[in-house]
């Protein structure tokens, strides 16, 4: 999966620089918004729209045919020569819908199961993420309630975004839909550097891996590497590791991602919750007759949680362990458990 930049070009792109060199004569012209009544701060004799205010980044205009058909082109060599399976879409929320709607058709000509994955922020992600357009997209609403419902001690945040996105009730957005997870990226404080406690970081990514969605783990923070974003992007938050780390925690996601990849109901199953605190939170997945409860410690104390499983016994998922839950269950510190009941 590559990451596709079709919103906008460097001010070396070669199109560009042809405009800069023969300015209204250009055939290329067209391929961005320029003005050449205006200026730009860069003297070129015209004006031109850039991304979000930086110039550096000259906009595309993707209603051009012939520029959307570029775009094409370097979609199918990269399917011809690397065997691509889909992209990741920059700045999604600034491509234009036509544009998006042709390129789902044409990705899917190459490859039917061609995947495209859109980075959005915020807003209605129904709008993008559709059977005519996107196939999935980066669930920033719930990265923050991640971080922030552990900082704050209210595990209501995330549980409440979790329902309102894929819960049971009729007004829920995303139900059926697999949006992308994270708990940080190439854009934003890591997580080992926005949670005030550290101890919470097995929590962080239990809930990461247990809630709907397509958990997505950003390198380096799979050891606990740390980066904030005040500190500049580059060298901050996407340094180059000479050497990698393992360690518990690296153990703890890899025993994550073995128990969502091995279970139905993580990957594909409803959500609800069944038991809500402050602290705690207990959430039910199922799917085709597989049901698995998320027990959530955020604290650093034992917390005894009394609910009705609807079943005698369970089976951690991450352990193996049996788990009976007779007289009640108890959360140790800090912890997450995947239960498939019995």
């Amino acid at each position: 999966m590559l990451d596709g930049v079709f919103n906008h070009v460097g001010r070396g792109f070669w199109a560009f620089r042809d405009v800069q060199e023969k300015k209204w004569d250009s055939p290329y012209k067209d391929w961005f918004m320029i003005n050449f009544d205006g200026n730009s701060g860069y003297n070129d004799g015209f004006w031109y729209d850039g991304w979000e205010g930086h110039y550096e980044l000259v906009k595309l205009n993707l209603r051009n045919p012939a520029v959307a058909q570029h775009i094409f082109d370097c979609i199918r060599g990269w399917v011809d020569e690397f065997d691509i399976d889909g992209l990741r879409l920059d700045v999604a929320y600034c491509l234009d819908h036509g544009f998006l709607y042709n390129l789902r058709k044409f990705c899917e000509s190459l490859k039917p199961d061609f995947f495209l994955i859109g980075e959005l922020l915020h807003g209605d992600y129904n709008q993008f993420v559709n059977a005519e357009k996107l196939h999935s997209c980066t669930n920033y609403e719930c990265y923050k309630g991640l971080y922030s419902s552990l900082n704050s001690m209210n595990l209501f945040e995330i549980t409440h975004s979790l329902m309102r996105q894929f819960g049971p009730e009729q007004w829920t957005l995303y139900k059926g839909k697999h949006l992308l997870s994270f708990v940080d990226n190439h854009d934003v404080t890591r997580a080992a550097s926005i949670l005030t406690n550290r101890a919470q970081l097995p929590v962080l990514y239990g809930m990461l891996f247990g809630m709907p969605g397509i958990p997505c783990i950003y390198y380096g923070s799979e050891w606990g590497a740390e980066g904030q974003k005040q500190q500049g992007s580059d060298d901050a938050l996407r340094p180059s590791f000479e050497v990698t780390q393992w360690n518990s925690l690296t153990d703890w996601i890899a025993a994550l991602a073995k128990a969502h990849k091995e279970s139905r109901a993580l990957t594909h199953g409803s959500f609800r919750h069944v038991l809500l605190t402050n602290h705690q939170a207990i959430w039910e997945r199922e799917c085709d007759g597989e049901r698995v409860l998320i027990a959530i410690n955020a604290s650093g104390d034992t917390y005894h949680a009394h609910f009705n499983a609807n079943a005698g016994c369970a089976t951690d998922l991450i352990t193996g362990a049996y788990h009976d839950f007779g007289g009640g269950s108890a959360l140790p510190p800090y912890s997450v458990a995947y239960w498939r009941v019995q």
